[in-house]
């Protein structure tokens, strides 16, 4: 697909971080952008910022958990520009859960799936019927994640478990899109290779009530500088991605028709020939020792 100004470019998750960097990114190639978010203070200055510099842009609140709130933001877009040529599935939260898997609460895992999975979901069905009937040329690209697209982190085991649903999700949709033969072009984003700076870490503060955690955290909630503090202190320096860089993995991929939006990355790489060896020898997963013995 060709990016050329004029067309139209939704994002979910787009008041910071990747989804911020993508919407910045589309509008300097000239697209309109409809920026979607949860909290409302973030989205109105995201796109004060965007309209500033020059780009066509409109913000609409919306909770990708909620298929209604999910129509209103297809709604927003076509009465504001009359199209939409690309769909970036990009909203996302961390789970809260703690300890082991038959330890977490269920709410950890409604709120993480509502938004990660069924937010996908959401905005496949409400864009591409629509994108289908305008016949133009379109492309989505869901957000995915190596934890769990790849291999999961046990100790983030929820998030893992949606990421690679979104995988598998967006495998589907790839195969149904060629199947009819549309225009349309669907990838899924590993964003990276590194650590990314992002409102991830902190998805509690937009965690809704109807997902409210049943009882007391263990321990409090660890911000990025928390954790990159605690990393120094035990002398590992991280590497970070900045997000602008996922930015331009999009861009390219979606001009390319890239399913597997994947910056090389050898430590990725070696997790999926681990991960892919173990299946063909019917073995079982050593990739996952390493994560094992640290928490040992």
């Amino acid at each position: 697909m060709e990016l050329v100004p004029g067309q139209v470019a939704v994002v979910t998750g787009a008041a910071s971080g990747i989804g911020l960097a993508m919407a910045e990114r589309f509008a300097a190639e000239g697209l309109r952008v409809v920026l979607a978010d949860v909290e409302e203070p973030a989205l109105d200055k995201a796109v004060a910022g965007l309209r500033e510099r020059g780009a066509e842009a409109v913000g609409q609140v919306t909770d990708v958990s909620e298929r209604t709130s999910v129509d209103a933001l297809a709604d927003a877009a076509y009465a504001a520009y009359g199209a939409v040529h690309v769909l970036c599935n990009n909203a996302g939260v961390g789970s809260g859960a703690e300890g082991r898997m038959w330890e977490h609460e269920p709410n950890d895992w409604k709120w993480a799936f509502a938004v990660n999975v069924w937010g996908v979901f959401h905005g496949i069905q409400a864009f591409v019927p629509r994108m289908l009937a305008g016949g133009a040329p379109g492309h989505l690209v869901n957000t995915s994640s190596s934890d769990g697209g790849i291999a999961p982190l046990p100790t983030a085991s929820v998030y893992a478990v949606t990421k690679a649903a979104v995988v598998t999700m967006t495998e589907s949709l790839y195969a149904h899109l060629r199947a009819e033969r549309a225009p349309i072009g669907a990838s899924v984003l590993f964003p990276g290779p590194h650590m990314l700076r992002t409102g991830l870490w902190e998805s509690h503060r937009n965690r809704p009530e109807r997902f409210a955690k049943e009882r007391p955290r263990r321990t409090p909630y660890r911000s990025l500088a928390q954790w990159e503090a605690a990393m120094r202190a035990a002398g590992q320096e991280i590497d970070f991605t900045p997000v602008e860089a996922v930015a331009g993995t999009v861009v390219d991929g979606i001009r390319a028709d890239r399913f597997w939006m994947l910056p090389a990355s050898e430590h990725s790489d070696r997790q999926i020939r681990a991960r892919s060896q173990s299946m063909l020898d019917r073995s079982n997963p050593a990739y996952l020792e390493r994560f094992i013995l640290e928490e040992d």
